[in-house]
């Protein structure tokens, strides 16, 4: 039975990667990478020489179907993304999907996952709010349905936790301030990375703080709400 190892990597700091995810992506035949560039650079790090095949949101069907024949032909497979835990919020979780649904394999894939490192999971673990049940939302929509879920938020009972790229965090504060102005609102920027923050406060503060201090407006957030 060929394997399809979902194996996390860092989402900054290198040193985060476990070394069952170290030992695996060694041994496999191929690994799955959303950018071969960047899976390189942590490659490169640790020693590991195995081949890289990308595999992202745009990938044509050609390519899934040289996937599914490698699994056919017994290889086992891993499947990295850029950071982070794949199919959180990432392509991944489409290539699990279709080799679960799909019929077709000849051959029985065992799907493997590898934890570690996730941005969502290290944002709630130190953002001192309440997080005994929380909902993911992954990354916002850009506009459709944009206000309706921000409607959405002000009425959840539970912990609300999503990413925002540095883009659209003054907009998505903003809307924060305009729907739910008395929630608490934790931006984790930049996890694990040189110039990691955390910031907690309402909307309306945060949002104040951010336009003040431009430079705190580059980088990647995870945002929580509660």
């Amino acid at each position: 039975m060929s394997k399809l190892y979902i194996v996390a990597t860092p989402i900054g700091n290198l040193g985060d990667i476990t070394l069952r995810a170290i030992e695996t992506l060694k041994n496999v035949d191929l690994i799955l990478c959303e950018d071969t560039r960047e899976t390189k650079k942590l490659l490169n790090k640790y020693g590991i020489g195995t081949a890289t095949l990308s595999y992202h949101t745009h990938s044509k069907l050609a390519k899934t179907d040289k996937i599914f024949k490698l699994l056919e032909e017994g290889k086992d497979l891993a499947l990295v993304s850029d950071a982070g835990t794949p199919g959180i919020s990432d392509p991944g979780a489409m290539l699990v999907a279709q080799i679960k649904d799909n019929d077709n394999l000849r051959y029985s894939v065992d799907v493997i996952p590898v934890p570690g490192p996730s941005a969502v999971i290290a944002a709630l673990s130190a953002c001192g709010l309440p997080i005994h049940e929380f909902t993911f939302l992954g990354f916002l929509p850009h506009k459709k349905g944009r206000e309706t879920l921000f409607k959405e938020i002000t009425e959840a009972k539970r912990t609300i936790a999503f990413y925002e790229s540095p883009h659209r965090i003054l907009k998505t504060l903003e809307s924060l301030a305009k729907f739910c102005p008395e929630k608490k609102v934790c931006l984790a920027r930049e996890l694990t990375k040189i110039y990691e923050e955390f910031k907690t406060g309402k909307a309306a503060e945060l949002l104040e703080y951010l336009k003040e201090n431009p430079v705190k407006q580059k980088g990647e957030f995870t945002v929580i709400v509660a």
